[in-house]
């Protein structure tokens, strides 16, 4: 576990634009269940989560098509949240960080940790929008 002090910039940093933090794994099961789009973020400390992944998020949500609902967990903090949202990520293995889209409850698009590292923000932002261009609608 991370101390709240160190991870909160990092958690400000989603919360901010819109995100909503799922705290527990039946806050990941309610938010999953309802109809529509949903980006779920797995947060992170890592470089590539600061560099790459919350800035991509965050170029991404100037689309014209976004999810209608936006998550995020952090993984190493919200052990059971981070758990049962990657749960839902299967076939991925875990991977923080990593961006999950989700359609009426069922996973549509996956990026995983190692489409992450080496890329820059913009590119996992086209990624993203992509996507969201495709389920979004």
């Amino acid at each position: 576990m991370y101390p709240a002090e160190i991870v909160r910039p990092m958690k400000e940093e989603l919360t901010t634009i819109g995100f909503q933090e799922l705290l527990s794994s039946e806050a990941v099961e309610s938010a999953l269940s309802q109809a529509g789009t949903a980006l779920v973020v797995v947060n992170s400390v890592c470089g590539c989560a600061a560099a790459n992944a919350r800035p991509a998020v965050r170029i991404s949500l100037n689309n014209e098509n976004t999810p209608d609902n936006l998550y995020t967990v952090f993984a190493g903090v919200d052990r059971d949240a981070t758990d049962a949202a990657r749960a839902k990520m299967t076939p991925f293995p875990p991977s923080s960080p990593s961006l999950a889209l989700f359609k009426d409850g069922e996973l549509v698009h996956m990026i995983e940790r190692h489409h992450i590292e080496g890329r820059s923000a913009g590119m996992i932002a086209d990624n993203l929008v992509e996507a969201f261009n495709e389920f979004c609608r």
